[in-house]
C-alpha cells in the first residue's frame, strides 16, 4: 500500500511539475513579498503597490512589519531562483500539513499511516485553495504547516508557543491557532506564544517605528484596501453576506449577528472535541472559525480544508451521515475549482448592482462548509468510541 501510495504521489507531483512549467504561473502576492520588503527599512512599506489588472488593479503590501523583515532576503535573490524556492518550499509544506494532521489523528491510538500521508499530499495538492495559493506564491501553505507543526511535534511548551506565536506575527489569521493552546488548557504555550509575536512585533517596532505605528494604529483595520470584501474571492461570512444582501443592505448587523451565532457553534464544538480527547477536531474548529468570522478571507487563505478533509474522512464521526455530505461538500467545491469559475462570472458584471442569486448562492461554498464541519465537529463527539489504548492512557493518568 505504501508503495502504491508513494507512486501516486509521485505522478502528482510530476503532473504539477509539467503544469508549473507549462503553464508559467504569475506568482503575484509573491512578487509583493520580494519587491515590496525592502521598503521597510525606509519608511516606504505601506506606500508600495504593484500594478496588475481589475478588479485589484494595484496590490500593496498588507502584512505587518515583521513579515517585511521576513521577507526580505527574497529581495536578495533573482526571480527565477525566488519562484523555484518558493514551489517547492510550498510542495513541502503540504506534505507537512498532511504528516502533521494525520500525527494528530493518531494521537493515542497508531503510528501515522504513511501510506495516508502520501495520498492526501497527492490528492490536496489539486484542491483549490492549494492551486491558487502556489499560482499566486502566496504564504498560506508555510505558515499552516508551521502551525500543524506546532501543535503535532514539539514536546516543550517553549516549542509550541514559540512556532505559533512566529506565524501569527507574520500574518493575523494564524493567531486563531491560539484557541486551541487555550482549549487544551496549554498555558505556558500560550504564555510562549504571546510573548513570541509580541518580540516579533517589538523588533519590527525598532527596526521600522514609522511604519508599525502606520501600520498597527490605522492600517490593521483598513480592510477595504487589501480588495473588494463582496467579491466572490473573500469567502468569509462577511463576504458570503454582502453578495447575499446586496450593496445597499445593513451588511454590519447581519455580520455581527452571524459571527455570534458562528461564535456559540464554535465553542460548542470547541467543548466536544476538547471533552472527547479529538485534538485535530480542536485546531479544524479554531482554524475554521477564523476564517469564517474574518472581515476577508481569500479562498486561498482555506487551505484548512485538508486537514478538515482528513477529519471528515477518517476522524471519530466518519461513519456519521453529517459527516459524509460535509465530507462530499468539501470535495465539490474545492476539486471542482468553482471558486475561479464563480471569479470569472463576477468579473464581468457591473457593480455596485444587485449581486445575482445565482452566482451569490454558489458563491457562499466555503463558509457552508465550514458551517458543515463545526455542525460535524460538534455532534460527532457526543457519541465518539473510545478506542482501548487510549482508554488505556486515561485510566493510567486518572481521567
Amino acid at each position: 500500500m505504501t508503495s502504491r501510495a508513494g507512486w501516486c504521489l509521485a505522478a502528482s507531483l510530476a503532473v504539477h511539475l509539467l503544469a508549473v512549467v507549462h503553464f508559467s504561473p504569475e506568482p503575484l502576492d509573491l512578487r509583493v513579498y520580494r519587491d515590496g520588503s525592502p521598503l521597510v527599512l525606509s519608511s516606504r512599506l505601506y506606500d508600495y503597490r504593484l500594478r496588475t489588472r481589475p478588479p485589484i488593479p494595484l496590490l500593496p503590501f498588507t502584512y505587518p512589519p515583521f513579515a517585511a523583515l521576513v521577507f526580505l532576503p527574497l529581495s536578495q535573490l533573482p526571480w527565477t531562483a525566488v519562484v523555484v524556492l518558493w514551489q517547492a518550499a510550498s510542495v513541502a509544506a503540504l506534505g507537512v500539513i498532511a504528516y502533521c494532521t494525520e500525527r494528530l489523528l493518531s494521537a493515542g491510538r497508531d503510528r501515522p499511516r504513511m501510506s495516508r500521508v502520501m495520498l492526501w499530499t497527492a490528492g490536496g495538492l489539486w484542491l483549490e485553495p492549494v492551486r491558487h495559493t502556489l499560482d499566486q506564491g502566496q504564504v498560506n501553505l508555510i505558515l499552516g504547516a508551521l502551525v500543524l507543526a506546532a501543535v503535532a511535534v514539539p514536546r516543550t511548551a517553549a516549542a509550541r508557543g514559540t512556532a505559533l506565536g512566529a506565524a501569527a506575527a507574520v500574518k493575523l489569521t494564524p493567531a486563531f491557532g491560539g484557541l486551541y493552546l487555550l482549549a487544551t488548557r496549554q498555558w505556558r504555550a500560550a504564555a510562549w506564544a504571546l510573548t513570541a509575536a509580541g518580540g516579533a512585533t517589538v523588533l519590527a517596532w525598532a527596526v521600522a517605528p514609522r511604519e508599525s505605528a502606520r501600520y498597527w494604529f490605522t492600517l490593521v483595520t483598513e480592510t477595504q484596501r487589501i480588495g473588494p470584501s463582496w467579491s466572490v474571492r473573500n469567502q468569509s461570512l462577511r463576504g458570503a453576506l454582502g453578495r447575499l444582501l446586496g450593496p445597499d443592505a445593513p451588511v454590519a448587523v447581519a455580520w455581527w449577528t452571524a459571527v455570534a451565532l458562528a461564535t456559540a457553534l464554535a465553542a460548542y464544538a470547541l467543548w466536544s472535541a476538547v471533552r472527547h480527547r479529538d485534538p485535530l477536531g480542536i485546531l479544524v474548529t479554531a482554524e475554521l472559525y477564523g476564517l469564517l468570522v474574518s472581515p476577508v478571507s481569500w479562498s486561498h487563505h482555506w487551505i484548512w480544508c485538508l486537514p478538515s478533509m482528513m477529519w471528515l474522512a477518517h476522524g471519530p464521526g466518519r461513519h456519521r451521515p453529517l459527516v459524509r455530505v460535509t465530507l462530499a461538500a468539501w470535495i465539490v467545491a474545492t476539486a471542482t475549482r468553482l471558486v475561479p469559475l464563480l471569479i470569472r462570472k463576477e468579473d464581468g458584471l457591473p457593480h455596485p448592482t444587485p449581486y445575482p442569486a445565482l452566482l451569490a448562492w454558489p458563491g457562499t461554498a466555503y463558509a457552508a462548509c465550514a458551517v458543515l464541519s463545526l455542525l460535524a465537529i460538534a455532534a460527532s463527539g457526543r457519541a465518539a468510541p473510545v478506542p482501548p489504548r487510549l482508554q488505556r492512557v486515561r485510566a493510567a493518568s486518572g481521567a
